[in-house]
């Protein structure tokens, strides 16, 4: 076993410190406990000037930062209120929506048309949420469950005016007139 591979409790030898014991790990150094002198010591972990005395063997893989980074993104993708991800139709890909005012002293507004299409797909998202909480609510009766839920329904409607910018029909909003 290479000097660079030990693990915590991994017992070594320095030639200035004496034995000690590695009581933290990270990508370069060693954290090492040494009793002659009652301190613990940084060193790198391929440093050439100890030895071995007892090797343990790391539990699980030592993990980067960059795989910490990796794993804390993909929690909080999976647990964020993000939309999936739902295709623009390539003909408004780079494109901007322009809302003039009536009165031209006013300033217009200028948004990309991707980040409309985000805002209209997370609406869609939050429809859905709101209508599986709906379905599952314990207190509601299915009188009131079928009377939000038209209400909803209602509400894709409303935005289907939005369905030319989808890529996929079946992504498209439906009201009470489709199937």
């Amino acid at each position: 076993m290479s000097a660079s591979e030990l693990a915590v409790g991994s017992r070594i030898g320095h030639p200035k410190f004496g034995s000690g014991v590695i009581v933290s790990v990270d990508a370069n150094y060693y954290k090492i406990y040494f009793s002659s002198v009652e301190e613990v010591k940084t060193l790198a972990r391929d440093y050439e000037g100890f030895t071995i005395e007892e090797a343990k063997l790391p539990d699980f893989p030592m993990l980067t930062m960059k795989d910490v980074e990796k794993a804390i993104r993909e929690a909080l993708q999976a647990t964020s209120e993000r939309a999936p991800l739902v295709p623009l139709g390539g003909k408004w890909m780079g494109g901007k929506l322009i809302i003039e005012p009536y009165d031209k002293s006013l300033q217009s507004k200028e948004i990309p048309i991707e980040t409309f299409f985000h805002k209209v797909v997370m609406v869609r998202e939050k429809l859905r949420v709101l209508e599986q909480n709906i379905n599952n609510h314990p207190k509601l009766d299915d009188e009131d469950r079928v009377g939000l839920q038209q209400y909803i329904t209602r509400c894709y409607g409303s935005l289907t005016t939005f369905n030319v910018l989808f890529a996929y029909k079946e992504d498209q909003f439906k009201g009470s007139g489709k199937d």
